[in-house]
């Protein structure tokens, strides 16, 4: 385990009796609390976590970010947040934004489309327009897609340079199959433009049940060179990740292979990085 507290740039929390949650199934269809993350996360020291929604029914999006700004007055490590925000709306996006930007703990916006059949569906004018409205409110945005939507998101990247982006869960590989390419090049090609960084977050899920620590470090070996420690920050993916992993393995599978690098690089991969990009102040 790391031996200074970590910042977690990536966490779910809800609640189904306060919010309809269309995805959730057993075994996560349940209330997921604070509580239930302190108790999931021992032995590892979190000092800081940055919620992301969670795929509440889209009409409640705002309803979300309420909730969770009430959770975060019993529990303050929830230091910041990112709320789903249809940005697909194009210009007519900029009311919501409006709403996020005047919450205290909104940083940055996510708007999932990793499900969506058209593959150029982020190459949509609307949604770049919307991509690129980010900035003047003061957010940034979480990019959650598959694989196969690299290339895209890569062109939307380039649409929006002065938007800061982060990259969830290094592109959702197909880990399972065993499939490099062309998703590692593609990496290597969105690492290139200065303002998209990456989260490592969400990988075991995506490795199939009999995934072992071998089986993911040449994925995230990939996402380490084409990023760097500057660029990189650690996300835990509680509690979506405890459908492949606990909290203490996924920290020891990353310490491995971060176990080469500096005290200082390991610490701008599991605080340093979050805490700038999100303005944890």
């Amino acid at each position: 385990m790391p031996n200074f507290p970590i910042i977690d740039s990536h966490l779910h929390l809800w609640d189904p009796r306060q919010l309809t949650y269309p995805w959730l199934t057993p075994p996560l269809d349940q209330a997921l609390l604070p509580r239930d993350f302190q108790a999931a996360t021992a032995p590892v020291q979190v000092e800081a976590m940055v919620f992301v929604e969670c795929g509440a029914a889209p009409d409640q999006a705002l309803k979300e970010a309420r909730w969770v700004q009430e959770q975060a007055k019993a529990e303050p490590r929830i230091a910041a947040m990112v709320c789903h925000a249809p940005l697909e709306q194009g210009d007519r996006v900029r009311a919501h934004l409006e709403q996020l930007a005047a919450m205290k703990k909104a940083r940055g916006a996510r708007r999932i489309y990793q499900d969506e059949a058209e593959a150029g569906f982020c190459l949509q004018p609307d949604f770049i327009a919307g991509v690129q409205a980010l900035p003047d409110y003061g957010l940034s945005f979480d990019m959650c897609i598959r694989h196969k939507q690299l290339q895209a998101s890569i062109a939307l990247a380039d649409a929006c340079p002065n938007t800061m982006i982060v990259l969830d869960h290094i592109a959702k590989p197909n880990i399972a199959a065993g499939l490099m390419q062309p998703w590692a090049d593609q990496i290597l090609q969105l690492a290139k433009r200065e303002n998209v960084l990456c989260k490592l977050s969400g990988v075991a899920t995506e490795a199939g049940a009999n995934w072992t620590a071998d089986t993911l470090r040449p994925y995230l070996e990939v996402a380490l060179q084409a990023f760097g420690p500057k660029r990189l920050m650690f996300g835990g993916d509680w509690p979506v990740s405890t459908l492949a992993i606990s909290y203490p393995t996924w920290v020891q599978i990353l310490d491995q292979l971060l176990s080469d690098l500096s005290q200082d690089e390991q610490r701008q991969i599991y605080r340093n990085t979050a805490h700038q990009f999100y303005r944890l102040g």
